[in-house]
């Protein structure tokens, strides 16, 4: 069974039978409930947290659980009606901000047990280095200073490996650690646009990016992606219609549509940011996301800049573990340094413990060959994701299939309410994300994002296919 489906049943029964106990009576040890139920020891200490978190039990260490005094009433409601107004006095004097989070939000949202789960983008613990991480983090605690304050730009050694992971003439000078991809970009965008300006965005595009310059009082600016990438005509028409000084773009497996940016744009994508004097931010999420099938990747664009235009943003995360939040901001130039002073302000520096351990990691065997194991796994996953597609909804997918990342972009009929076929597929037993969060104007067209990543096996994306089809058909 798997942990986290373990932890929740267990945790449910064990509320049941609390009315068996009178209030501040013990519990069962924990040996005696993992013999009873036939469950690990971590299983029984996480549902014995789950408990106290919800104050049903409390747990005094050396003597055992015992059952919590009942809750009193609940107290009357706080009136922070107040706060309507304080947070929106800023208005008229400085930009409109709007920390409106739902898509991400609903990207970190966690389902039930008994849902297939085609919504998050972070990988199945299956699909994790479990054991790599766990020895990493052992021989990082290990390493002398661990617990030591690091450079606010970084441990060398890491810097260093980040720059050569990316290319080009990047050196450890030019990278700066972060907190993983997300606040990377939230460094890049607040470093290098000033609030109430313009930013150009790909559209559809990340939730994530949009939240980010919003919550900064950047306004966003769409320019549509097509099957080779972002348009670089409209490209150009935006940079000269809104003077912004910087463009965030995917271009490897671009999220949600895909779309790789052909050798064409690619040109075209650094010529016309240096005519407009902007930056570009590439965010190349989906790089170690590369299918077993798929042909030779094209560098990032970071490695053929010798200008400065492109500020890199790249992570660990997606292709580790969701809590191993260890990446990677590049510049050259002054753009770095504001970038470095920025993050200091915010949160000075990346806890070295989780630093080192990204180092123990990544100059591990084991991490290249999780790369080979993902890279079958995410390519399996693709294959049934497809396959089950076609035989049930072959309207609904493209002529272009990925070989990277770990989504797929349905285009839905003309007409059709995404968010309540979401909803309706929730019911049905599988959790999608609907396409309206990933524009950042008026969506020209209703889509669903299926991701397979958070899956246990193909066999489970082929039922979390077929569910969608059930409500699909139910919705008709």
């Amino acid at each position: 069974m798997h942990e986290r489906s373990s932890v929740a049943e267990l945790a449910d029964i064990l509320r049941r039978e609390l009315d068996r106990y009178s209030v501040g009576e013990k519990l069962p040890s924990s040996r005696a409930l993992t013999e009873r139920h036939q469950v690990s020891p971590v299983t029984v200490s996480r549902a014995i947290a789950a408990l106290v978190t919800e104050g049903l039990v409390v747990s005094r260490p050396g003597a055992g659980v015992f059952r919590a005094e009942p809750r009193g009433a609940a107290p009357a409601p706080r009136d922070v009606s107040w706060q309507e107004v304080a947070l929106s006095a800023e208005a008229g004097r400085v930009p409109a901000r709007s920390t409106d989070a739902s898509g991400v939000l609903g990207a970190l949202a966690v389902p039930p047990p008994d849902i297939v789960d085609l919504n998050s983008g972070y990988l199945h613990p299956s699909l994790q280095p479990e054991r790599a991480l766990a020895a990493a983090l052992a021989r990082a605690g290990r390493r002398p200073g661990a617990w030591g304050r690091p450079p606010v730009e970084g441990l060398t050694e890491l810097r260093a490996w980040f720059a050569r992971d990316i290319g080009g003439d990047l050196g450890a000078s030019d990278v700066l650690v972060t907190a993983g991809g997300q606040s990377a970009l939230t460094t890049a965008m607040r470093s290098l646009v000033a609030p109430g300006a313009p930013i150009l965005v790909e559209s559809p595009t990340y939730p994530g990016t949009l939240a980010v310059a919003r919550a900064a009082g950047l306004r966003p600016v769409p320019v549509p992606v097509d099957g080779e990438g972002v348009r670089t005509d409209l490209l150009a028409d935006a940079f000269a219609a809104t003077h912004a000084r910087a463009f965030v773009c995917q271009p490897l497996f671009q999220n949600p549509t895909g779309a790789v940016l052909s050798a064409t744009r690619r040109r075209e994508v650094l010529r016309i940011a240096r005519a407009a004097g902007a930056f570009v931010i590439e965010d190349d999420f989906a790089r170690r996301l590369v299918h077993a099938d798929a042909p030779a990747l094209a560098p990032p664009l970071a490695a053929e800049d010798p200008d400065g235009v492109v500020v890199h943003v790249r992570s660990l995360t997606k292709a580790a573990s969701a809590s191993l939040r260890v990446g990677a901001v590049t510049a050259h130039g002054p753009a770095l340094e504001r970038m470095r002073a920025v993050q200091a302000v915010d949160s000075f520096f990346v806890p070295r413990p989780l630093q080192e351990t990204a180092l123990e990691l990544v100059g591990s065997p084991a991490w290249a060959r999780h790369l080979r194991e993902l890279a079958t796994a995410l390519e399996e996953r693709r294959r049934a994701a497809v396959g089950a597609l076609r035989r049930t909804l072959p309207e609904l997918l493209g002529p272009q299939v990925p070989y990277g990342g770990y989504h797929l972009w349905l285009r839905l009929p003309d007409g059709t309410d995404d968010g309540a076929l979401a909803a309706a597929a929730l019911r049905a037993g599988v959790a999608v994300t609907a396409g309206r969060p990933y524009f950042a104007a008026e969506a020209p067209a209703p889509h669903l994002r299926l991701s397979y990543a958070c899956t246990r096996s193909p066999a489970q994306v082929i039922d979390g296919v077929e569910r969608l089809h059930r409500a699909y058909e139910g919705e008709r």
